[in-house]
């Protein structure tokens, strides 16, 4: 980007894109420049995990003329835009605010570095390779690595809770508490469909979210089974806000960049259940 002119948004979409090639997205995904003229100036930017109608009037009151996310606006396909349905009116909002959107999802998922690069830094694990490997093997989703130091997955749990922001849902671990971690398979987003790579890599346990029951039954019943540690969905994305705002800074250094704190975690209340013994 050449500072003699004003950073535009076609600038600030080809340093995201750079950095998360639209050719690792899966074909079922819709990622790049969803709303926003490619030739309009851009001088503040906020990045966030879902574009909410609370991220959009986030986007809006700080005066920002791009908004980045992680998850699409429009994944599938629609037939109309009317401001009666959500979908449509967060699309008028940002119309009628002059603020762009980008989106960098399973692109983001598979870069090197990505979503799960950031969730392994967060956590204190040292990146070694990804779970699930493309290509020449250096991108792919899912992340293994290590710890510098063991510790139990009671402490491992204790620390991947004070990584992340906080959330309704929380942190839960399934295993012994006191067995040892040293060897992490993390994935950010929902991850039950790579246990399986989880198991091959023999970790110690395998950090990911939204966790279903069966699978993860079935997962603990295979003879040593990494432990398993579930996580809300947005916050193990979250970290990647900050990677994502570090590459713009590196491409145009005098971009205002705010990074969300909006919770955008479908769930709003979290109680521990209990039931009396009949």
């Amino acid at each position: 980007m050449t500072p003699a002119r004003p950073v535009t948004v076609a600038d600030a979409v080809a340093a995201l894109e750079a950095a998360y090639p639209p050719a690792l997205a899966q074909d079922w995904d819709a990622v790049g420049l969803t709303v926003g003229d490619p030739a309009a100036p851009v001088r503040r930017v906020l990045i966030a995990v879902d574009p909410l109608p609370e991220v959009v009037e986030e986007a809006i009151s700080d005066e920002a003329d791009l908004l980045v996310t992680h998850h699409p606006l429009l994944l599938r396909g629609v037939h109309a835009v009317a401001t009666t349905a959500p979908k449509g009116s967060a699309i008028h909002r940002l119309i009628r605010g002059g603020v762009a959107l980008f989106t960098a999802h399973t692109n983001a998922d598979a870069a090197d570095p990505g979503v799960s690069d950031a969730l392994a830094d967060a956590l204190g694990v040292t990146v070694e390779r990804p779970l699930a490997p493309e290509g020449d093997g250096t991108v792919g989703v899912g992340r293994i690595g290590t710890l510098s130091t063991p510790e139990s997955l009671r402490r491992f749990t204790e620390r991947v809770a004070d990584a992340l922001p906080a959330t309704a849902w929380g942190v839960r671990s399934a295993g012994d508490p006191e067995k040892t971690i040293r060897r992490v398979a993390l994935s950010g987003g929902a991850g039950d469909s790579m246990l399986h790579l989880a198991r091959a890599a023999g970790v110690d346990v395998y950090v990911t979210a939204d966790l279903r029951h069966h699978p993860a039954t079935d997962h603990l019943a295979e003879p040593g089974a990494p432990a398993l540690v579930d996580v809300a969905h947005w916050a193990s994305e979250h970290p990647w806000c900050a990677q994502a705002a570090a590459v713009l800074r590196r491409a145009a250094p005098h971009l205002e960049i705010t990074v969300s704190t909006t919770r955008t975690d479908a769930w709003t209340v979290g109680q521990p259940s209990g039931a009396v013994n009949a």
